[in-house]
């Protein structure tokens, strides 16, 4: 897997002290839906991570737009919350057995065009069962595909199983839009910069509501004069880990599309 270009040098600034500027990845959830937005954040000019849910109607030929506007394609895989909020097609719940688990998330998986990772979409109740995650990781180990914990709950054990399998394992560090106001939207996205100014990166959620596709459109844009960098998250992952490749060609088994396609 090749990580999607920076705005600025990919040059590892963690471990050789050069002088990549502070980045931000960006993930937006809940893709497929919303065919409006979906386009609006396809079409900007920044390497954003898009994170598509299984089987919903504009989750094919969005992700195909996305992908030929060089975004990153994720599963946003629908995993148990405590709350009993519904998943949907592709949901992943409490009950289901090993068998059931993996057949489930490698269907899912079959389904996104150019996927190349998965985060959790909830799974405040999933991600915390041990078993279930380790049953979740190895399927997911057998692909060349990243995982990050979303952290829906603090107690998340999802992430610690990933990185046990060595599957490249990233979590999320701000979510800029739970509350849909342009105030709220801002002050979260200053607190991803100011984290990524601190740590040399951060990794902000957010989702396609309007209020934040027009706060990104408006932003942005501004973040090359703020000395802060915008990468997907493979190009996040390469800045933490010496611009290294994730995967080795022929190392993992490839993703075998399942979705409709036009002929």
């Amino acid at each position: 897997m090749t990580a999607l270009p920076l705005s600025a040098s990919e040059t590892d600034t963690e471990n050789t002290g050069s002088s990549v500027p502070p980045t931000i990845a960006i993930i937006i959830d809940d893709m497929g839906h919303n065919l409006q937005e979906g386009e609006r954040l396809a079409q900007m000019d920044q390497p954003l991570t898009l994170a598509f849910l299984p089987y919903r109607r504009y989750t094919v030929p969005l992700a195909k737009l996305a992908h030929s506007r060089q975004k990153e394609i994720m599963l946003h895989a629908p995993m148990a919350n405590t709350r009993n909020f519904e998943l949907g097609p592709g949901g992943l719940t409490s009950d289901m057995d090993e068998r059931r688990i993996a057949t489930t998330l490698r269907r899912a998986l079959q389904s996104i065009p150019y996927v190349q990772g998965v985060n959790n979409h909830m799974g405040s109740l999933l991600t915390q069962k041990l078993q279930t995650m380790d049953w979740v990781m190895q399927e997911l180990r057998q692909y060349p595909i990243y995982f990050v914990d979303s952290r829906t709950i603090a107690s998340s054990v999802a992430g610690d199983v990933a990185r046990a399998y060595q599957i490249p394992s990233l979590s999320r560090d701000v979510f800029l839009d739970h509350e849909q106001t342009e105030e709220f939207v801002d002050r979260q996205f200053k607190l991803l910069i100011k984290r990524a100014r601190e740590n040399g990166s951060a990794i902000g959620i957010g989702h396609p509501h309007k209020v934040t596709v027009d706060y990104l459109e408006k932003h942005l844009p501004e973040l090359d004069a703020q000395g802060v960098a915008i990468a997907t998250i493979s190009g996040l992952w390469a800045i933490r880990n010496g611009n290294r490749e994730m995967f080795v060609e022929g190392e993992k088994q490839a993703i075998r599309p399942a979705y409709a396609r036009k002929p």
